[in-house]
């Protein structure tokens, strides 16, 4: 039997997410670039590239449900996706140093009732870094696949002051809306343990997922 729904996204970080939540799911890579347009706002780019992800799987699935995400950085109106390489990482990280930006998630869902999506945006404070802080936090955490440099969870305390919003919507995907839209189309979880995340100014949890097998890269 096919498992509730799909997943499409490679992110390890929505793909912890969900397990720890209890949802029972089946990971599919989109085969799409993600875009980079500098008319549309922060939302709105967003909401886009989810809507292509989400489209790009239920094209080649029809008829199952298909969840896709996309997270971006903002600060001063200038969207940040994931960095070249890490010394663009520690350009953006030398940026966000000491001041509050924006992350937003964007979700969206495609199964037979049609489309829908949503996108939520928190607002993260950072510390102020010296050059050796930002060192030492690329030498545990890859900053390239990452929209701003870096991760909420383990080692992200040690670069972040505060969160107001959602923290797993600064992670990847937030599961208090997304918990409610899937519940909209009968989906609810196996298990209803609650995610064991800390207050914003404590360590927030770590995430460790396997990555997907080459079959479901596309």
């Amino acid at each position: 039997m096919a498992a509730p729904f799909i997943l499409a996204s490679n992110s390890p970080r929505r793909h912890a997410l969900l397990k720890e939540a209890g949802y029972e799911f089946e990971v599919i890579v989109p085969a799409v670039r993600e875009l980079a347009v500098a008319q549309l706002s922060l939302r709105e780019l967003t909401i886009a590239n989810a809507t292509r992800k989400a489209m790009a799987v239920a094209r080649i699935y029809p008829g199952r449900i298909v969840l896709a995400a996309d997270t971006l950085v903002a600060m001063d109106g200038e969207i940040m996706g994931k960095p070249r390489d890490l010394r663009h990482a520690r350009m953006i990280l030398r940026r966000l140093s000491g001041r509050t930006h924006d992350v937003c998630t964007a979700v969206c869902i495609v199964g037979a009732r049609g489309r829908f999506s949503f996108a939520e945006i928190s607002h993260v404070r950072f510390r102020k870094l010296t050059e050796s802080a930002i060192t030492e936090y690329f030498k545990v955490v890859n900053p390239v696949d990452k929209a701003g440099a870096y991760g909420a969870q383990g080692a992200g305390r040690n670069i972040i002051a505060a969160i107001k919003g959602s923290v797993t919507n600064v992670i990847g995907l937030p599961m208090g809306r997304t918990k409610k839209a899937l519940a909209q189309i009968d989906i609810r979880p196996l298990s209803e343990s609650p995610l064991q995340l800390p207050g914003v100014e404590s360590e927030l949890a770590p995430v460790h997922v396997s990555i997907p097998d080459k079959e479901t890269r596309q």
